[in-house]
């Protein structure tokens, strides 16, 4: 028996909650814990030549120590908008030129600072549990589409299913996520 209906793409709808875990990881990786890491400026971009280019695309990104990172401009014309979007991204550091050099000293996080910085990781998981929702609900309408073309009843529970549980599988893998990124900023 031939079916006029398509079964929901399982492998797109996986790869894109995949994507939405990734980047909630990458934007875990911009929160400050009280250690310098050069992924801290990953998500700051900078106007370099009409168009918002990374910061570690128009200089090089050291951390000599662990409470420092420097960013050393090659373009001596692109140290005050790389200051600027450093003093403006919001991760609470106050950026030290000289010449071309950037000095970013990484502060002791107050307590006050790290509950902030908790609140920033669950609004990011929050955005990313939306962002795994909406693939559910993509998947879903998929479905009731392939019921109306004929998909069995059987065959749409089965779906449900298996949708419904890739979903939770994620869900759970941003709040452990979630969980542990707190845990690294609580530490003292």
């Amino acid at each position: 028996m031939s079916a006029d209906y398509e079964d929901p793409d399982m492998d797109d709808l996986k790869h894109r909650m995949d994507g939405a875990l990734r980047a909630l990881k990458n934007e875990f990786l911009s929160l400050r814990t009280g250690r310098a890491s050069a992924s801290m400026l990953d998500p700051i971009q900078v106007d370099a030549y009409g168009s918002m280019t990374p910061l570690n695309q128009i200089g090089t990104v050291n951390v000599p120590e662990p409470r420092m990172i420097t960013l050393n401009i090659w373009d001596k014309t692109m140290v005050s908008k790389a200051e600027k979007a450093l003093r403006e991204s919001g991760l609470g550091i106050n950026p030290v030129v000289d010449g071309t050099i950037i000095r970013l000293p990484i502060p002791e996080l107050n307590e006050e600072r790290r509950r902030e910085l908790t609140k920033v990781a669950a609004h990011y998981a929050e955005s990313a549990r939306v962002a795994i929702r909406n693939v559910r609900q993509d998947g879903m309408h998929q479905l009731k589409k392939a019921k109306s073309d004929g998909m069995s009843e059987d065959d749409e529970r089965l779906w449900h299913d298996e949708i419904q549980e890739l979903t939770d599988k994620h869900i759970k893998q941003v709040d452990t996520a979630l969980e542990t990124k707190q845990e690294e900023i609580m530490q003292v």
